[in-house]
């Protein structure tokens, strides 16, 4: 692996500050058992790293006393750490919206057969990784049969009422490109992922978020690796839109790791990053939670240009 913070270290990036939290992303640990080129966590089987209960526990009590609305739990695959469950339940309890950033296959894992149940029982909305709706560039991207497991998976989800209409199961989409180039236009990829998914597969789905590939951790790495990190940063700054910065997401997010250290997005996590707050060399989410952030300096750095290039990118999608 290349070290990609070194390439992005010097910035021209505008100088932006937080808003009201909204979001709190939280990382259960790197570990998946899926290894995806355009991976920005760098995840894979053989990850150790695992939030604990204690820290788990910390998140819960953070949602309670913030009042923090929306919890968004991603990884790796977060249903791999043993806590998952019971983090879903308690932010439930709380009356929080959960989001279980979810690659599908995990529903076919030994000791998840019944996590599509689990999720429904508790209107967890999904948000899946499908990088494409061609079996050749989804395999490419992400391994040999994992189209078909993922198709397998949205079926299951969807003869359960996720993406139905009149459903409040929501199964969202994401799609990400191939290699170093901009995602295409969101409205009409998701046109075409509707109608080719419902005509092929019989499959639907409530909505596709198109993401820009991060040049940073295995993305970047690979960049590096084939020389082309610095044409890749020429494409996104010259593709840069200043009418983004109002949406980005670290503006409403803060994001936590498995040891529950905070940071402004998960890519600034997966870079060592942390949130800046009162000269403190790194934040704990336990000490955040008398804290107001809103007109916090945001960290930013190289890669800040891949959330605002062209139509943006956010874990929401696009942002125009």
């Amino acid at each position: 692996m290349h070290a990609t913070l070194p390439r992005l270290e010097m910035s021209d990036f505008p100088a932006i500050r937080r808003r009201r939290l909204e979001t709190l992303q939280v990382n259960l640990g790197y570990k998946c058992n899926q290894t995806c080129l355009h991976c920005h966590v760098n995840a894979g089987p053989t990850r150790t790293e695992m939030m604990d209960w204690k820290t788990v526990s910390e998140v819960v009590s953070f949602l309670g006393s913030t009042g923090v609305k929306t919890l968004d739990i991603t990884g790796g695959a977060p249903e791999l750490n043993p806590h998952f469950r019971g983090l879903v339940l308690a932010a439930r309890n709380l009356g929080v919206r959960v989001m279980d950033r979810c690659n599908l296959t995990i529903l076919e894992q030994s000791g998840q057969e019944d996590l599509a149940q689990f999720l429904a029982a508790n209107a967890v909305e999904i948000i899946a990784s499908l990088p494409c709706y061609l079996e050749e560039n989804v395999d490419a991207q992400r391994g040999k049969g994992v189209f078909e497991a993922s198709i397998r998976a949205l079926r299951t989800l969807n003869a359960l009422g996720y993406g139905r209409t009149g459903s409040e199961l929501a199964l969202n989409l994401v799609y990400n490109p191939q290699g170093a180039s901009l995602p295409p236009e969101q409205g009409k990829l998701e046109h075409d992922f509707h109608r080719h998914l419902r005509e092929r597969y019989g499959i639907v789905f409530n909505q596709l978020y198109v993401l820009t590939n991060m040049p940073i951790q295995r993305f970047g790495s690979m960049l590096i690796s084939k020389g082309r990190l610095e044409e890749y940063m020429d494409l996104l700054k010259n593709a840069y839109e200043p009418a983004n910065l109002e949406s980005v997401m670290c503006r409403s997010l803060l994001s936590v790791d498995w040891r529950g250290y905070v940071y402004d997005c998960d890519f600034n996590q997966m870079l060592g990053l942390p949130l800046r707050l009162n000269g403190m060399p790194r934040v704990h989410l336990r000490q955040l939670t008398s804290e107001d952030l809103d007109g916090n300096p945001i960290v930013v750095k190289d890669h800040c240009y891949g959330c605002t290039a062209g139509q943006g990118s956010s874990c929401g999608g696009a942002l125009t």
